[in-house]
């Protein structure tokens, strides 16, 4: 079942439950993929990487503006915003923990030949495409940095 159908038949349980809040956050997530589908040159349906990019995208946003709206003192607001990314993160892959990520960073450097610092952007490159959805950017780029600087 794609990430499409998995959504339509959640919204068709979130009507049938009357959970508005939770319908509302469905319908965004939907929307988001069906805009991300009809860009110009993305071809129709998408590939899971594609989904997955269109999920932490929105789970990123939500996350910030939950943060800033708590900076502001609008509680209220960021309450919804926080419910919304959960109902997002359910559709996320599991994320990394801090051993899991440094082991598979290690596997990357090992597999890309990586001997210092100035590999840094090869594997880069390799690790956000593989860990995308499973690990932060900012999270990826530090176990590389520390890694590669005991190299």
């Amino acid at each position: 079942m794609s990430l499409k159908e998995k959504i339509d038949a959640d919204i068709k349980q979130a009507m049938l439950s009357r959970n508005k809040a939770e319908l509302t956050a469905l319908r965004g997530i939907k929307s988001m993929i069906l805009l991300a589908e009809t860009e110009k040159g993305a071809g129709g349906d998408l590939s899971e990487e594609a989904e997955m990019k269109v999920l932490m995208k929105a789970a990123k946003q939500r996350k910030e503006s939950a943060e800033l709206y708590a900076r502001e003192g609008r509680q209220d607001l960021a309450d919804k915003e926080n419910f919304e990314y959960e109902v997002i993160a359910r559709y996320l892959p599991q994320p990394l923990g801090e051993d899991e990520l440094c082991q598979e960073v290690a596997a990357i450097i090992a597999e890309v030949g990586a001997t210092g610092m100035a590999d840094m952007g090869r594997v880069m490159g390799v690790a956000t495409g593989k860990l995308a959805g499973r690990a932060e950017g900012k999270a990826i780029a530090a176990v590389v940095k520390e890694l590669l600087s005991k190299a």
